[in-house]
């Protein structure tokens, strides 16, 4: 288990649900997607490294968990403004993601 973290550090955390507009490979990285996302009436855009186990085609219209608050960083090129939430599972990557799909871009997971 990591250290504990007090639930003020946790509360530093904006997470948020976005909704994927678009998905692309990243040109300079065979592990990375390039995601453009709607946090709700803002678009990002994220880098992700889930190209082994997600295509474009099945993240595009999908609701996704990110951490909205989270510093650019640039990866490979590319500026990724936020990350997405996924849980790993053996040598499976399962993205987070919102059940109900009437929950809407930039809803405040707490």
């Amino acid at each position: 288990m990591a250290d504990p973290i007090t639930y003020d550090d946790f509360a530093k955390l904006e997470l948020r649900v976005a909704k994927v507009l678009d998905a692309r490979p990243h040109p300079n990285a065979d592990k990375l997607l390039l995601l453009q996302i709607d946090v709700g009436g803002e678009t990002k855009q994220i880098v992700a490294g889930i190209r082994a186990h997600y295509t474009p085609e099945q993240l595009v219209g999908k609701l996704i968990v990110v951490v909205n608050n989270l510093a650019p960083a640039m990866l490979r090129g590319e500026t990724s403004n936020g990350m997405l939430l996924a849980a790993t599972s053996g040598e499976k990557v399962v993205l987070l993601m919102p059940d109900d799909p009437e929950c809407v871009p930039g809803a405040k997971i707490k």
